[in-house]
């Protein structure tokens, strides 16, 4: 694929799964003569300065202040009148940035005074777009996602723009080091600095997802490649109301390739059934709400074909199938208390749980596939609980925006995980398990101040966090065991994180800037069992400063650049420095490495934007270098062919693209979105040491390609409320460690029709509908090579409905 043929790709992508919001700016101030007395009753009227039309009015309160909510970012006159004082007219220029800000003290002279002229007043509101004004934030509504509707948060993500979805992870801009957070906070349930579980989240619960490709200092400092926020359904209308929805589908509707001889047949017809319920009632301060949502799901998880070749002339071929069985049920309520204007208090607890069957086949074959070397059939048995409970207290100062959060999280996950090996061999049979739990406990407490000022606003925190994740694993051997026995025992993970740090925003007509620092102190423990044959107790700590910069300058209405710095880094998570040996695939073992260090890396973005009356252009040139870049390596030990994937840090990396989003709407029919992204990867030459089972050395030259995706995405509105989505994606190749994953493409399709007065809606649609979504890699390691073809499953039919009242 050469990158002619990229660029010439249509490159389109999410249109009305864009939420278009309109802006909703507070306007507040106070009122007072000139020797600062308060002046209640006086008049405040709102008009547009180009012809001065009426937009709002009111009146200031007892103590001089007034509010005008609901107004859209222009240029205004605010005029300010009571009797026996002189009249004023401020010119006002209500901008982008913040929400909510505070206008300078309006002093009002007595008549007999000389009127006193007041310089002009600027004040900033947001203005909430599918891609916001500040560039740094891209919002897709859930709901509008024709195409993935009924399945799980995963599938939806990946027709968005700027991501892609690479073995269960998700990728911005070509890095899978994303930040997965939940209604703003980092859970259990998608992993605390990484991301877990995207793909059992039926979408169902979701409201919004938010990609923020620049993150301020406000967020955790983690997540190179940017963070993705998931904001879950909560209502607040006055009374009962709420949503109920059934979805049902099947996957794998035929057979791709079939299997190597002597084993389990693969999931075809996979079912796929997911009800769900959002419930809410609220009357005078108190609001109540309820979401649950039960994704049961068989799939065709893993049907990954492999051909090893190794120095010496040895081919092995293997098939690596496996049938999943999965039920997520998710569960999530709460109350919120406004116990009085300026105090409300928010109590919410959620629960999941996540029940996991894999029934795996691995059979090992020769070169001609004349002869089986070796069956290796496992069940997976895993159940993973999560609870979480949450306290929030909000302060409003008379000031609209003025704001105090205070906020108390608690995560409880378990995984508790069974496994049940037979190994056949031509001259004997061997029967394996083991059996890990882990507890892991998470304590978040946060402070967060807000304050609007006269050309912008200051925010400020703090942070604490403590987590703790104990893990025993028991290895439990058969006759003729082919498990490292000693490699088990416990294992106890221990991270405590203070943190501090200052945002501060600026604008005026024509210039924008934000900047902030965030200060994190970490410090990481990680004790194993002292019997361990290769790894020992280990740890880190840091103080570090990661700073971010935005500067924007506004050339006109439509027009408008951006450049954005910041530093972020990434820590190695729990199970990238697990010490136990993974067996699910029996001759490439993945094993943890308690020696792994952070990765530090430097963005830096070019950002502009262009609207006009039926669209936008957005494109972004970015760049980042990291230190310390963690990977998985592969490596062989002398005598053996068995490979062992572990992590290392393997040194500096880079990643430099080009992102472009165009919208456009044709007709009140038909609009589309194009959206490419093109980029370059690098990573140096470096050279490691694997310790396990026993010490070797990697070294690997320079690895450079130019890969990128393009995604075309058509939005079709019919008359009586039918609408259509038709979705083409397309993946460029790419590097990956010690190889390349080759192209890949697929096309969705959706259908929609609301019904019952609008209150129902009826939906079919269906996934990679050509079934071409193939995962191909080949790797280079020292001493042997492979190929792989993954036909996993991505055909899926669904059907559901759902209905509001």
């Amino acid at each position: 694929m050469n990158k002619t043929r990229l660029l010439l790709f249509p490159t389109f992508a999410i249109s009305s799964m864009i939420t278009a919001q309109t802006a909703s700016v507070t306007v507040s101030g106070k009122v007072t003569n000139t020797d600062k007395a308060a002046l209640p009753y006086a008049s405040i009227i709102l008009k547009k300065e180009k012809d001065t039309a009426f937009v709002a009015g009111t009146i200031t309160n007892e103590e001089g202040r007034f509010s005008i909510t609901g107004i859209k970012p222009d240029h205004y006159l605010m005029e300010t009148s009571i009797s026996g004082y002189n009249k004023q007219v401020l010119p006002v220029f209500i901008g982008s940035l913040s929400e909510f800000l505070e206008i300078p003290i309006i002093e009002l002279e007595r008549k007999k005074e000389q009127e006193t002229k007041i310089e002009e007043v600027v004040l900033s509101g947001t203005k909430k777009s599918e891609i916001n004004d500040q560039l740094d934030k891209k919002t897709y509504s859930v709901a509008d996602n024709i195409n993935q509707s009924g399945g799980s948060v995963l599938q939806s993500m990946q027709n968005l723009p700027g991501i892609t979805v690479q073995d269960g992870k998700v990728q911005l801009r070509g890095n899978d080091k994303v930040t997965v957070l939940i209604d703003g906070k980092q859970t259990a349930l998608t992993g605390f600095g990484s991301q877990t579980g995207l793909d059992n989240i039926p979408s169902s619960a979701i409201d919004k997802i938010e990609i923020i490709n620049n993150p301020s200092s406000k967020y955790d400092a983690n997540g190179n490649a940017g963070i993705i926020n998931i904001i879950m359904k909560k209502n607040k209308q006055n009374g009962w109301n709420g949503k109920i929805g059934f979805t049902t589908g099947l996957g794998s509707l035929w057979v791709r390739r079939e299997n190597l001889p002597t084993i389990r047949p693969q999931y075809t017809l996979t079912p796929k059934i997911n009800p769900s319920l959002s419930v809410n009632y609220r009357k005078n301060k108190v609001n109540l709400f309820l979401q649950a949502d039960n994704l049961y799901t068989e799939t065709l998880n893993k049907n990954e074909f492999v051909t090893r070749t190794y120095d010496d002339g040895t081919i092995i071929n293997s098939q690596l199938k496996r049938n999943r069985n999965t039920n997520f049920f998710t569960t999530k309520a709460g109350m919120d208390w406004n116990i009085d204007a300026q105090n409300t208090l928010t109590i919410s607890g959620m629960y999941g749980s996540e029940k996991i069957i894999d029934r795996g086949d691995q059979p090992f074959f020769n070169g001609d596939l004349s002869q089986r070397l070796r069956l290796w059939q496992f069940l997976e048995d895993e159940l993973k609980t999560t609870i979480m409970g949450t306290a929030s207290y909000q302060h409003k100062f008379k000031e609209a925006g003025h704001l105090l959060n205070v906020g108390f999280n608690y995560t409880f996950h378990r995984e508790d995980e069974k496994y049940f090996y037979d190994n056949y061999l031509p001259s004997s049979t061997g029967t394996d398990a083991f059996k890990l739990l882990s507890d892991e406990q998470v304590y978040d407490f946060n402070v967060d101040y807000i304050k609007p000022l006269k050309y912008g606003r200051l925010e400020t925190g703090i942070k604490l966090r403590s987590r703790s994740i104990p893990t025993n694993m028991n290895f439990i051997p058969g006759a003729n065991s082919v498990l490292d026995v000693s490699a088990g025992g416990k294992a106890d993970y221990k991270e405590f994180i203070p943190a501090v740090y200052g945002n501060y925003v600026l604008e005026n007509e024509k210039w924008e800037a934000e900047l902030g620092l965030r200060l994190e102190y970490v410090r990481i423990e990680y004790d194993v069992n002292p019997n361990h044959p290769t790894y020992k107790s280990d740890g880190y700590n840091y103080t570090q400063p990661f700073p971010n910069f935005r500067l924007a300058y506004k050339l006109n209405d439509k027009n408008k650049f951006s450049i954005f710095y910041n530093r972020r880094v990434d820590r190695p998570n729990e199970v990238d420095i697990r010490i136990f040996p993974k067996y699910d695939d029996a001759e490439i073992i993945k094993v943890g490495n308690p020696a792994l260090r952070p990765q530090f890396t430097n963005s830096i973005e070019l950002g502009y934007k262009y609207n006009w009356n039926n669209g936008y252009l957005y494109s972004a040139l970015y760049h980042r270098f990291a230190n310390g870049t963690i990977t998985r390596i592969s490596s062989i030990v002398p005598g053996s062919n068995l490979i062992y994937a572990i992590f290392q840090n393997a040194g500096k990396s880079y990643n430099t693209g080009l992102e472009a989003i165009w919208n456009q709407k044709i007709s009140d029919v038909y609009s589309f979105n194009v959206n490419g992204n093109l980029y370059r990867n690098q990573i140096d030459a470096f050279s490691v040491q694997n310790l396990y089972p026993t010490p070797n050395v990697f070294s690997a030259d320079q690895q450079t390609a130019v890969s990128g995706n393009t995604k075309w995405n058509n939005i079709f509105h019919f008359a009586k409320g039918l609408s259509a989505q038709l979705t083409a994606v397309y993946l460029a190749p790419d590097i990956i460690p010690q190889g390349r994953i080759q192209s890949r493409f697929s096309m969705d399709i959706g259908l929609k029709k609301a019904i019952q007065k609008g209150k129902g809606e009826l939906f079919l649609n269906a996934t990679d509908l050509l079934n071409t979504m193939v995962t191909k890699k080949n790797i280079q390691g020292m001493g042997f090579s492979y190929a792989s073809n993954d036909y996993y499953e991505t055909q899926v039919v669904r059907l559901g409905y759902s209905y509001k009242f």
